[in-house]
Parts: structure tokens; C-alpha cells; sequence
């Protein structure tokens, strides 16, 4: 069981890291789209699947880290 949950925590985390990695800071994926300005804009489409996959990645890695604590205590 602590072996599965090891290996679902370190894929969750290669995952986390992907997901925070592609999002570029300040400029997000605008620069794709010849977005040159340094105007305001939401988040959509790819950008903002990325954003809700960060959190939720990182809620699911945190809960893996706690369950796994729980299990060895």
C-alpha cells in the first residue's frame, strides 16, 4: 500500500511541476498568440485548464503527502 502511494505522490508531483512549469509567469500563453501588449486579459482555454490542473494537483499532492505521513506513523 505505502509503495502505491509513493508512486501515485511522485507522479502527482512530476505532474505539479509540468503544470506550473508551462505556465509562464506574467505573460501566461499570450506570446502564442502575438499578444504583444502589456494589456490585461483572463485566463482561457489552455491557460486556464493549466491553472485549475495546478491547484488541483497540488491539493491531490498534499493529500498524498498526508495520508502517507498517517500511514508510517
Amino acid at each position: 500500500m505505502q509503495h502505491t502511494i509513493l508512486i501515485i505522490q511522485a507522479i502527482t508531483a512530476i505532474l505539479l511541476i509540468v503544470s506550473i512549469l508551462l505556465q509562464s509567469r506574467g505573460e501566461g500563453l499570450g506570446v502564442l498568440g502575438a499578444d504583444i501588449g502589456g494589456s490585461h486579459h483572463t485566463k482561457r482555454g489552455f491557460e486556464q485548464f493549466l491553472y485549475q490542473a495546478s491547484i488541483v494537483l497540488s491539493v491531490a499532492f498534499i493529500g498524498m503527502s498526508i495520508i502517507s505521513v498517517s500511514i508510517n506513523a
